[in-house]
């Protein structure tokens, strides 16, 4: 583990730096470990390249500003973070180098030699891979509702358009143009004209202000173990429960909030319009629907998710059939 510095120039935190450092004592990848936290080349909220991330976010504190230096895939990292949440982004930043990522139990001898031949020669290429943790819930969660049954450009463009049009500039020294998403409360101003022009139908934007009245509540559950949860009768008491209590959330959304959220190694997006397809052509030859990728992933509980992100490493590409989707019109919705 590393160590995380006491910030400097306190009486000024939103200006003057607050600094840490993380020793992973492993390979870690900037770009393949945070770039599922990106939603599109063109995303406002973060900048990423192979030796450096800076990443804008709201904390429970206040906005942030995350800067985070790694020269190579062996070397620390050095953190900084400006804003009224920067003690809180610096406190938290190991988690998004995979502080909380524990590989021990995919790479134990027994279970590894039960996986297939190419996750196998893919892990042995991709040590620098560690699923990040954010501790953050809304924003993830937002993102996800987003592309709920849109093609990736649709989606992208509303979350660009709704940052661009309510979010807000990141503190301290950013990069031009890096911004924060915005605010459950400026979600919830939003009138229809506004989410036509993001792009947005009725029912996606409903289930956003669902999500943002919600909001406050959920975020308690950022800081939760997902492991130390105890279910209640009904499977109530768990952030899964939680979100899935949200009409318009279902499993889909959970899977695709807690990958980024928790950093979750076996949450799958069952319900993906590309993914049981592509695990089935890659593992077994042939495009398989949910039911048929849940039963090949069994074995491999706990890790499905390390699996998969794996597999999306190896280079093999999706077949294409069917028809795709054609971008919608919302004018009328």
């Amino acid at each position: 583990m590393g160590n995380v510095s006491d910030r400097k120039g306190s009486g000024r935190m939103y200006f003057d730096a607050v600094t840490g450092s993380y020793d992973p004592q492993r390979p870690l990848s900037l770009q393949k470990s945070l770039g599922i936290l990106r939603r599109g080349l063109g995303d406002p909220t973060i900048r990423l390249a192979d030796t450096e991330a800076w990443l804008a976010f709201a904390t429970e504190h206040g906005d942030a500003t995350l800067h985070i230096t790694k020269p190579s895939v062996n070397s620390a990292a050095r953190f900084e973070a400006w804003g009224a949440g920067a003690p809180w982004a610096i406190e938290h930043a190991p988690d998004l180098l995979g502080a909380a990522d524990d590989w021990s139990g995919f790479d134990e001898p027994e279970f590894f030699s039960c996986l297939p031949e190419l996750v196998q020669h893919q892990r042995v290429l991709h040590r620098d891979l560690a699923l990040p943790r954010t501790n953050r819930i809304f924003d993830h969660a937002a993102g996800a509702i987003l592309e709920q049954r849109v093609t990736g450009i649709e989606a992208n463009y509303a979350w660009r358009w709704l940052i661009r049009h309510r979010g807000r500039p990141a503190p301290g020294p950013a990069p031009q143009g890096l911004m924060l998403f915005p605010r459950p409360e400026e979600l919830a101003k939003l009138k229809r004209w506004d989410w036509q022009a993001a792009r947005v139908e009725q029912q996606r934007a409903q289930t956003l202000g669902r999500l943002a009245a919600a909001a406050s509540r959920l975020e308690w559950w950022a800081g939760k173990d997902l492991k130390a949860q105890k279910p209640l009768a009904a499977g109530a008491g768990t952030i899964e429960s939680a979100l899935l209590s949200l009409p318009g959330v279902g499993p889909w959304t959970v899977a695709e909030t807690l990958q980024r959220s928790h950093g979750s190694p076996d949450h799958i997006s069952v319900g993906d319009y590309h993914l049981a397809g592509f695990v089935g052509q890659v593992l077994i030859g042939r495009r398989v629907d949910d039911q048929k990728m849940l039963e090949l992933l069994q074995p491999f509980s706990d890790h499905r998710q390390r699996l998969i992100r794996l597999l999306q490493l190896s280079g093999q590409k999706r077949q294409s059939f069917g028809p795709r989707y054609a971008p919608l019109d919302h004018r009328g919705r």
